[in-house]
């Protein structure tokens, strides 16, 4: 995994986001992308969910963004998504690191998260930081695919 470079801001999403991370979603995930209704959903039910996003300045829409559920000690990663133009650039643990940063905020010890068991550029994402298989949901998806629930304990 290479470094983002030059960095990439995150700053946390609006409503005004919500078109560009329609075009993330759809494009990261063409099989079962969320809704726009989904999206509006996650973003109204603050401050439990926290939602961030990546965006360069003077690009066109956004880079990636990523969503966590803050619901006691343990908090749950609802998405994760790099637009497939921006990957390979860690872009991808730089989200995943201010998600863990917002957990730890909160309170949290630890994050869980679901990753489809086919996906191995996440897989590895995860497992490079520290998560560990909790248990299989078995044909999780529309497709069919098994769901991979995924555990990470937070250091202080």
């Amino acid at each position: 995994m290479s470094v983002v470079s030059p960095p990439v801001p995150l700053r946390p999403a609006t409503w005004r986001d919500i078109p560009a991370m329609l075009a993330v979603e759809r494009a990261a995930f063409p099989d079962e992308p969320w809704d726009e209704a989904a999206l509006w959903s996650e973003l109204a039910s603050r401050p439990r969910r926290a939602y961030v996003v990546a965006a360069r300045e003077g690009h066109d829409g956004l880079e990636g963004y990523a969503g966590l559920d803050l619901a006691g000690d343990v908090a749950d990663v609802m998405t994760l998504a790099v637009h497939p133009g921006s990957r390979g650039r860690g872009l991808g643990a730089l989200l995943l690191g201010r998600l863990h940063d917002l957990a730890r905020e909160a309170g949290a010890t630890g994050v869980l998260l679901e990753v489809r068991s086919g996906n191995e550029v996440a897989r590895r994402l995860y497992a490079a930081r520290g998560y560990q298989l909790v248990r299989t949901r078995e044909r999780y998806y529309r497709s069919g695919e098994d769901a991979l629930v995924l555990r990470k304990e937070l250091l202080p």
